[in-house]
């Protein structure tokens, strides 16, 4: 059974001023997903004394709430939407997102580092269903802003855009900050201070800038029915097949980022390279946009998603063999003298920008397909909701990916400290090189299988609502 034709849709293009609204919220939206997954271990570990394990498991407890406080904001923001609009939503949680990054690193000194696991699993818990607030509103918006699912692809573009800012200030600055200003407890609070200011900024950018988009909409009904919702998700094919996928995906990210830090002060032994290694990285996704927005035109969503997916994992693979930068190549203007291994650092961030931004922007353009198409079939599909649902499970990914990357640093022998980097054994180091490399490029390549073997079922089975022309 084929999918039935897809119904022509508005070629509106979205103005500038509205493409530029849209995509400063993520940058506060990456910041806050970033310094968590990136330098909360680092800091529980090097300034509280936490054990790695334990790190893993304070970011799971706030990951599994949000299971259900994503769908309950995405919910409540689609009753509210008649009357209010999502504004309120962006608003109050991005004033409460940025109050509550800050807090994180501004408190030590605890009695025990398992009293400071259950300090930082509170205030963390706090901080997400904050984030919960303005993230689930800000994704639903991608789906109606715009009918055109290349006029969504594009919109996304510049969301992918501000998410590179993001990770340039909340993986790239934030720790060499920390560095620089002594790596105590001052050094970690004033961080935060900088870039919790940061995102507050970006994240009231959204819904100032979309005012008429993000207010009150006359024709939403107000009176969206959760467990009907629910129900419609399951019946959409095409949405569960990307959600599961992207679960999968964001898993293999956050082991990444939860050793990227560990890997540049332990492995590679040069911390100061972290940020022109994020630059690079962001250079090459600011570059390859055009590149994948083309080709998703000439292949289709689906095929540029895997050739995405392909070379992000082959990259991922290739940390496998990192190691310290060694005799001194060639000096680069404002980095100075670097390695040959160095380079080839620099090399594979350049890599992981391409490929990385191709694979998250066809994620989220597919998921603006598959909400709207089941969305012209099915009454019951809300836009709140089905994000909701959506960034929970990511966020459970985000979740289970620092869980296996502590799990795998305490087996391999990572040692804790309180008073800063402690030294650490040949077997910890490869731990530390495992849970960056063939851990997340296995998780990424079981993404691309299911993703495929599942949409091809779907497919044969007439599951797959009619998305897949764009798709």
């Amino acid at each position: 059974m084929s999918a039935p034709a897809a119904p022509a849709v508005p070629r509106a293009r979205l103005g500038v001023a509205t493409l530029l609204a849209y995509g400063a919220g993520m940058l506060g939206t990456q910041i806050f997903r970033d310094m968590p997954a990136v330098l909360l271990p680092v800091f529980m570990t090097t300034m509280l004394g936490v054990p790695a394990w334990l790190t893993g498991l304070v970011v799971l407890v706030s990951k599994l709430w949000l299971i259900v406080c994503d769908p309950l904001m995405g919910n409540l923001s689609d009753k509210a939407k008649a009357r209010h609009g999502r504004a309120p939503f962006l608003l109050a949680g991005g004033v409460a997102t940025s109050l509550a990054l800050v807090s994180l690193f501004s408190f030590t000194g605890f009695a025990s580092p398992y009293v400071a696991a259950l300090a930082m699993g509170a205030l963390f818990f706090v901080a997400s269903t904050a984030f919960s607030a303005f993230s689930v509103p800000y994704l639903a918006l991608a789906c109606e802003l715009s009918p055109d699912p290349h006029q969504r692809t594009r919109l996304l573009s510049f969301r992918m855009g501000f998410a590179v800012l993001g990770v340039v200030a909340g993986v790239g600055l934030a720790q060499p900050i920390v560095q620089r200003l002594g790596g105590g407890p001052a050094a970690w609070q004033t961080m935060a201070l900088v870039l919790g200011g940061l995102s507050l900024l970006s994240m009231l950018a959204t819904p100032l800038g979309l005012r008429r988009r993000s207010g009150p909409d006359a024709s939403a009904s107000g009176s969206s029915d959760w467990r009907a919702g629910l129900r419609a998700a399951r019946r959409n094919q095409a949405y569960l097949v990307i959600t599961t996928t992207n679960f999968m995906l964001s898993t293999a990210m956050a082991c990444g980022y939860t050793v990227v830090g560990f890997l540049f002060v332990y492995v590679i032994g040069k911390v100061d390279l972290l940020l022109p290694f994020i630059l690079f990285m962001a250079l090459s996704t600011f570059a390859s946009q055009p590149a994948w927005l083309g080709l998703s035109r000439r292949l289709g969503k689906r095929a540029t998603f895997v050739v995405a997916a392909t070379g992000f994992a082959l990259v991922m693979l290739s940390w496998f063999w990192v190691q310290p930068g060694g005799a001194p190549l060639l000096s680069l203007p404002l980095i100075g003298a670097l390695g040959a291994q160095e380079l080839l650092v620099i090399a594979r961030g350049m890599g992981i920008g391409v490929f990385n931004a191709g694979f998250i922007l066809m994620v989220f353009s597919m998921l603006t397909d598959a909400v709207n198409a089941g969305k012209a079939v099915d009454d019951a599909v809300d836009e709140g909701l089905l994000s909701g649902i959506f960034s929970a499970i990511e966020k459970l990914g985000f979740a289970v990916g620092p869980l296996i990357a502590g799990f795998t640093l305490s087996l391999s022998g990572f040692q804790s400290s309180m008073t800063g980097m402690a030294h650490q054994s040949p077997a910890a180091l490869r731990g530390i090189v495992l849970a960056y490399s063939a851990l997340p490029a296995g998780l990424v390549a079981a993404a691309i299988a299911f993703f495929l073997l599942a949409r091809s079922r779907a497919a044969a089975s007439g599951r797959l609502p009619g998305v897949v022309h764009a798709s």
